[in-house]
Order: C-alpha cells, then structure tokens, then sequence
C-alpha cells in the first residue's frame, strides 16, 4: 500500500531499460532486422552494468 513512496533503485531502473529494450528490439524485428541489432547491443550494454552492480 505505501509503495508509492518507494524509490527504484538503480538496478530496478536498468532493469526496467533492459526489457523495454528488448521489447523494442523484438517489435523492430519483424520490420528492420538493422535497427533490431541496434537495440540488442543496447540492451547488452545495460545487462553488463547490471551486473557489475550485482558484483
């Protein structure tokens, strides 16, 4: 109920980059296979900052 108060914490906030991401890399697929690499690697760089929070 009071999580509206809550604030994300940096990896909350990548992680929510890394689906949307990749959500725009699958829809960008079936139109311009370019663009959808584009946002792969995107999405990869962000899935290494992640983890190096993690470490």
């Amino acid at each position: 109920m009071f999580n509206i108060f809550k604030r994300k914490s940096e990896k909350e906030k990548l992680m929510e980059k890394y689906a949307q991401l990749m959500e725009e890399s699958y829809q960008l697929s079936k139109t311009n296979r370019t663009a959808s690499d584009v946002k792969v690697n995107e999405a990869m760089e962000i899935l290494a900052k992640i983890e190096t929070l993690t470490d």
